[in-house]
């Protein structure tokens, strides 16, 4: 299907502003910032549920039925491993220490076995903080994408089977899990299922984005300005800063929070759906601007480093007061954390990646012309 060539600049360019959320969320650790600023920047996080959506559409989007199962491992693996460790030994001598350790204090003993799970992308199987976040603390997230990766192939060979509207009953019944899942969670805490592994909770995020994508390639057709997707993205922040500030003890409005997540997903979905079918009319949108898309193709090794950025000046500064002038902290941080995803970016991400696809896809070029 000619579609699935199109580039779709408008979700690189909007995975920037994602990754910039989660900026804004774990900056509040360092340099906390007066009234609802912070509630709205505490919501942040959300921009992670953005990746995993993202991701899910743009493999499926770009999938190939001539790839062999075991080269789409091979390019994934060379998409993230090489900056991940390269951002991992930049983060243990932040993160970690052989000294006796303050009350209070971010930093953790150093645990040769608990790191090498983070070499391996294994961290996220438990939810133990000291293993969750263990290596770099941002990296947990490359956990659920590795059992996203593992799983694609074998649910797109279930997608495949789909007509468009399957496609669409398949989306709509992957976000009716979701929302019972965490409605089950919600009801039941302290059991197995609010305690599940997050790779597994988050799967639906990644599903989602795959199950779209498949009815767009379908054929699915659909006109939603961009703005309405956007807006969705802001309106379910906005309606969680709301709930959070007002106290509103209405049994509806109060469980938007414990569902905020979910309504995160559906709207994250509206806004890909909306700017994909935007580049499929021949049209373009803001995110498409060539510097928002050079920062969206920055943005994996944005995300790796902001942390760590953040927490090694929170070592050397130690916590800052609660002010406006943090503003500036804001923007020294930002700076240089564009500079180290710039040079992540451009001397190991990009390169390695390219060699290492290419590595691959002569052997496999040699597997094919060798005679039966």
């Amino acid at each position: 299907m000619e579609q699935r060539t199109i580039r779709l600049d408008g979700l690189t360019g909007l995975r920037w502003w994602a990754a910039f959320m989660v900026f804004l969320y774990h900056m509040l650790v360092f340099a906390p910032l007066p009234g609802v600023i912070t509630t709205i920047f505490a919501q942040g996080y959300f921009g992670v549920t953005f990746f995993f959506v993202l991701s899910g559409f743009v493999l499926t989007w770009s999938a190939r039925p001539d790839v062999p199962t075991s080269t789409f491992y091979w390019r994934r693996f060379a998409r993230i491993w090489p900056s991940h460790i390269v951002a991992l030994l930049f983060a243990i001598p932040v993160f970690y220490t052989f000294a006796a350790i303050p009350e209070g204090s971010f930093l953790k003993p150093f645990d040769l076995g608990i790191l090498l799970l983070s070499v391996v992308l294994l961290q996220g199987w438990w939810n133990a903080p000291n293993i969750l976040f263990s290596g770099n603390p941002a990296a947990w997230t490359l956990t659920c994408e590795a059992f996203f990766y593992a799983l694609h192939p074998w649910i797109s060979r279930f997608l495949i089977r789909l007509s468009r509207n399957g496609a669409l009953i398949f989306a709509g019944l992957v976000v009716v899990a979701a929302f019972t899942y965490r409605a089950l969670a919600v009801l039941f805490p302290g059991t197995f299922i609010a305690e599940l592994p997050v790779p597994i909770v988050r799967v639906s995020e990644f599903i989602l984005g795959m199950a779209v994508a498949w009815a767009i390639r379908a054929g699915w057709r659909i006109r939603i300005p961009p703005i309405l997707g956007i807006g969705a993205m802001i309106g379910v922040v906005l309606a969680i800063v709301v709930v959070a500030r007002s106290g509103m003890d209405l049994p509806i409005i109060k469980f938007i929070p414990a569902f905020g997540n979910e309504l995160f997903t559906v709207a994250c979905a509206i806004a890909i759906i909306a700017l994909a079918q935007k580049a499929l009319a021949g049209k373009r949108s803001w995110f498409e601007s060539p510097v928002q898309v050079k920062l969206g193709e920055w943005s994996f090794a944005f995300y790796l480093v902001h942390a760590t950025v953040i927490y090694l000046a929170m070592r050397i500064f130690g916590m800052q007061e609660t002010s406006w002038l943090n503003l500036l902290w804001f923007a020294v941080i930002l700076v240089i954390d564009l500079i180290l995803a710039w040079a992540l970016h451009s001397f190991v991400e990009r390169p390695l990646e390219k060699r290492m696809r290419r590595w691959k896809d002569r052997r496999d070029a040699a597997r094919v012309s060798v005679p039966a």
